[in-house]
């Protein structure tokens, strides 16, 4: 009996990983499966890899660099999307994994809670407060746009320009969707302020980030983090234009400024010039009536103050008279007081007398030699007695100087400059100097200490005195 047929297939390792390749792949055609995003890795060959996960199962994901480019959105951990592709197999790692075609958020409720997410951590970061936002430039000279060049977008900025001022404008451009989108405007608003003033290419004094309209999936990498922190650190003001008045995402909440529609972002960045002439032309209108009315006013009180204002031959004319009256009265006066100073100067010459004037002068001469012959006696007397007093205190000095006491054979001992007066003074082996009478002086060596301490006897005056005139010299 033959039971070979009841035995397994004996196959190799690759032909059963073959085999389980293509019944799995022939078995699924595309599926569509819904899950959270447990993993997003983003290597720099541009593929996307990642797993979709429930609370049961874990399903590895891959999406090739040509789809990933096409996604609207980037893939985050944690989010519930609907992947869309097919089952392939890994035969050398016996793995099976969906090769994603499309990728989308499960609805708008999970875009939005994510939404809602990042708008919370972007706040708490201080990149939506109202304090750092910064007044637009009144009349901007160059005005950057980034935006796509291809669409309507940038004619509707243009067209309202040139209608209300039209200004210099610097295109920078920019994908506005998919995957390169955030990238691309991340680089024009750095680019945009990275230029220098007076360069080759001029810096904006402001900048508009703007697109049309479109779902939220198309505006949503406005809401991408590296684009709202490019936007909050620009030193160039910025605008931001993203979809239509209904449309709200995170970039509008960091520019300086949002604009409902691209339309309204060229009516902030500049005023209407015709309303600036006619402001301009009202305020000279306005300023030459005043003008007019102060000059009229000045006029009139000008004349009015003339009026009341008197000649100068009116003012002059009675100060005039008043001058030459008294101008007549000093004369007068004048020859007056000098007839009756001749005439007394004539009264006191009759009175004086000659004899008399001479009488007074010899008796003043007299009393002169007189008080001069006592002076010289009283001098002479006290210079007598003071050359006396001082002849006493040179003698007594004299007596008391040391150099009298030397000359009666006495000598100085000095060391150095200190004079030594006691024999426990001098120390053994010292060079001392012995000074006698006339200055002179002897160089000597002090052979031994003195050991007795000598008996204290009662000093005389003249021995005292000695001292001290010693101690002094």
């Amino acid at each position: 009996m033959d039971t070979r047929s009841n035995e397994p297939s004996e196959y190799s390792v690759s032909e059963l990983s073959q085999k389980i390749k293509r019944h799995l792949e022939d078995g699924f055609d595309v599926v569509r499966v819904r899950g959270e995003l447990g993993k997003v890795a983003t290597p720099p060959s541009g593929h996307i890899y990642l797993s979709l996960k429930d609370d049961k199962a874990v399903l590895d994901g891959v999406i090739w660099r040509s789809n990933a480019r096409a996604l609207a959105f980037k893939p985050e951990i944690g989010l519930e999307v609907i992947a869309t592709g097919q089952l392939r197999t890994y035969a050398p790692q016996s793995k099976y994994q969906i090769s994603i075609d499309s990728i989308a958020p499960a609805g708008e409720g999970a875009l939005m809670a994510m939404l809602e997410k990042r708008k919370r951590k972007l706040a708490a970061q201080g990149l939506f407060d109202e304090e750092r936002k910064r007044e637009l430039p009144f009349l901007p000279q160059i005005i950057g746009v980034a935006t796509s060049p291809g669409g309507a977008v940038i004619h509707d900025i243009l067209h309202r320009l040139s209608g209300r001022f039209p200004r210099h404008v610097l295109l920078w451009p920019v994908q506005v969707q998919g995957e390169k989108c955030a990238a691309e405007v991340v680089a024009a608003v750095r680019g945009f302020n990275a230029l220098k003033p007076g360069g080759d290419i001029p810096r904006p004094d402001i900048i508009i980030v703007a697109r049309g309209g479109g779902s939220l999936e198309d505006l949503w990498p406005f809401n991408e983090e590296e684009i709202v922190q490019a936007v909050a650190a620009s030193d160039i003001p910025v605008i931001s234009a993203i979809g239509h008045e209904s449309d709200t995402t995170l970039i509008d909440l960091a520019a300086d400024k949002r604009a409902p529609t691209p339309t309204a972002a060229a009516e902030f960045a500049v005023p209407v010039r015709s309303e600036l002439l006619e402001t301009v032309e009202n305020f000279a209108r306005r300023l030459n009536l005043a003008n007019t009315r102060r000059l009229e006013t000045a006029a009139e009180r000008l004349n009015q103050s003339a009026r009341h204002i008197r000649r100068a031959s009116d003012i002059l004319s009675p100060l005039m008279q008043r001058f030459d009256n008294i101008e007549g009265r000093l004369k007068r006066a004048f020859a007056h007081g000098h007839a009756i100073q001749v005439e007394r100067f004539a009264s006191l010459g009759a009175r004086i007398s000659l004899h008399a004037l001479r009488k007074q002068l010899d008796t003043a001469v007299d009393r002169f030699d007189t008080i001069k012959t006592r002076v010289n006696r009283s001098v002479h007397t006290m210079l007598s007695d003071l050359n006396k007093k001082l002849e006493a205190h040179g003698n007594l000095l004299e007596a008391f100087s040391h150099q009298r006491v030397l000359e009666r054979g006495f000598a100085l001992v000095w060391e150095g400059k200190n004079l030594v007066s006691r024999a426990e003074q001098a120390r053994a082996g010292t060079e001392v100097s012995l000074e006698f009478a006339g200055n002179n002086r002897v160089q000597a060596t002090i052979a031994s200490e003195s050991s007795a301490k000598p008996k204290k006897k009662p000093a005389s005056k003249t021995t005292k005195e000695q001292e001290s005139l010693f101690k002094k010299s």
